[in-house]
């Protein structure tokens, strides 16, 4: 299943590569931000996945071989308890807390929308469309989403914008502001 998905999403990006940049998508508009832990993100999730295989895989091996099997009733949900916490709940819980992630963010100025580029649950690439005004920044920090799209949460890191005015236009800190420039004058 997502083993070769991977692999083949692996080899799509390495085909785009002698073309053009992978990143390059006018579709979404220009390219305003680059998250600095995508790879750390899908290492991470493309392990605990894996390692979740490999308990499920083992499961049955290791109960013929240590006898649990034939033991009491309580050692054995302890025993499957145990491998379950290991097998689902660190998947679930990683995907949980990075599934806001954002890898890539475009901006198309002429219509003021993002796309917003995430992983999904199977380690695909995820694109999320919104306007500028559906970003609602939470009443209180939270530490796992910057703004929210929609109802969707979101994470970036502000100081990996290479230019910090479409930050502000994200979060809609440009037209907060009291007085503009242009009232100076």
């Amino acid at each position: 299943g997502f083993i070769f998905q991977v692999a083949s999403f692996q080899g799509v990006a390495v085909r785009s590569l002698s073309t053009s940049s992978p990143h390059d998508h006018p579709e979404h508009g220009r390219l305003v931000y680059k998250g600095n832990l995508a790879k750390t993100v899908l290492g991470v999730k493309f392990f605990s996945y894996s390692t979740s295989i490999f308990n499920l895989f083992m499961m049955p091996y290791i109960m013929l071989k240590t006898g649990i099997g034939v033991e009491s009733l309580l050692v054995q949900g302890a025993f499957y308890g145990l491998i379950g916490i290991f097998t689902f709940v660190t998947p679930v819980t990683l995907h949980l807390l990075t599934k806001g992630y954002v890898i890539r963010l475009y901006y198309k100025d002429e219509v003021d929308t993002y796309t917003a580029i995430t992983y999904n649950a199977i380690l695909a690439e995820k694109a999320t469309v919104f306007h500028q005004k559906d970003v609602k920044i939470p009443d209180m920090s939270k530490m796992f989403t910057t703004f929210y799209a929609k109802t969707k949460s979101m994470l970036v890191n502000p100081t990996l914008f290479p230019n910090p005015q479409d930050y502000n236009h994200l979060m809609g800190y440009d037209k907060s502001s009291i007085f503009k420039f242009e009232d100076l004058e």
